[in-house]
């Protein structure tokens, strides 16, 4: 898969990504990353790369040229990408769905937004989505890049090499995940709960399956609206639901 990402600061992208799971794909060739910088497609001496907003107002804009010339570079020297990605706090929310839209693809290319934004003309003729990794600003896009990249490269056949655990992460199966524990069984008075040492794996199995739904129900409940569940799931939830009710009746009155 090729990754391309362009941003005015390309120290801030390329150290990152060249350790853990992503610098070893990139080591082993699975995925191929290039990451360009803006000012590089300028053709001003002071490699300027923004410029104050028409109609007034704070703070600076990228402009249009050196982002358009570094998507046309891409394209003949990598190819054409199969999407072209902005960074931008008012995109759409970047979900684990989009992590497996975009890895399936061949090519992506990322342009990371600063300042004040970018120049409108960016985003309806160059890009082919904008997107958010959460409701909150942050002082560019390179730190949301670094997230997108993560959650694509390791969902790249061979990135991860247990694909099960790739399979079985919070929000793959829409739900969050269930508790983990491992060595010592007790420590600090705190003991691993028995049915994971019962060794009767469809117990561990149903235990975890609770737990996911009980951790999704309290904390993400959101998530169970867009969920389809089977027969047992339905009947768990229920069980959850009318132990929080009868918890909660149970709390009423105390001070």
């Amino acid at each position: 898969m090729k990754i391309d990402i362009v941003t005015i600061f390309p120290g801030m992208v390329g150290a990152p990504l060249a350790e853990g799971i992503v610098g070893r794909a990139i080591g082993r060739g699975l995925v191929d990353l290039q990451v360009h910088d803006l000012r590089d497609y300028t053709t001003d001496r002071h490699r300027v790369v923004d410029d104050m907003p028409f109609g007034g107002g704070p703070g600076m804009v990228l402009k249009p040229e050196p982002l358009f010339r570094a998507v046309d570079e891409i394209r003949a020297r990598r190819g054409q990408p199969d999407a072209i990605v902005l960074t931008s706090p008012d995109g759409r929310r970047f979900t684990h769905r989009d992590a497996e839209r975009l890895s399936a693809l061949g090519h992506v290319a990322i342009l990371c937004g600063r300042y004040e934004g970018v120049d409108e003309r960016v985003r309806l003729a160059l890009a082919t989505e904008a997107l958010s990794i959460g409701d909150y600003v942050v002082s560019g896009g390179e730190l949301p890049a670094l997230v997108i990249v993560d959650a694509i490269a390791r969902l790249v056949p061979g990135v991860v090499g247990d694909d099960e655990s790739v399979a079985r992460d919070t929000f793959a199966r829409g739900l969050l995940d269930f508790p983990q524990y491992t060595r010592p069984a007790e420590f600090r008075g705190m003991r691993v709960p028995d049915v994971l040492l019962s060794g009767h794996h469809r117990e561990i199995e149903r235990w975890r399956r609770r737990e996911a739904l009980a951790r999704t129900l309290e904390r993400r409940p959101d998530l169970l609206e867009q969920l389809q569940l089977d027969d047992d799931d339905k009947a768990l939830l229920q069980e959850l639901r009318r132990e929080r009710e009868r918890s909660g009746a149970s709390g009423e009155g105390r001070a």
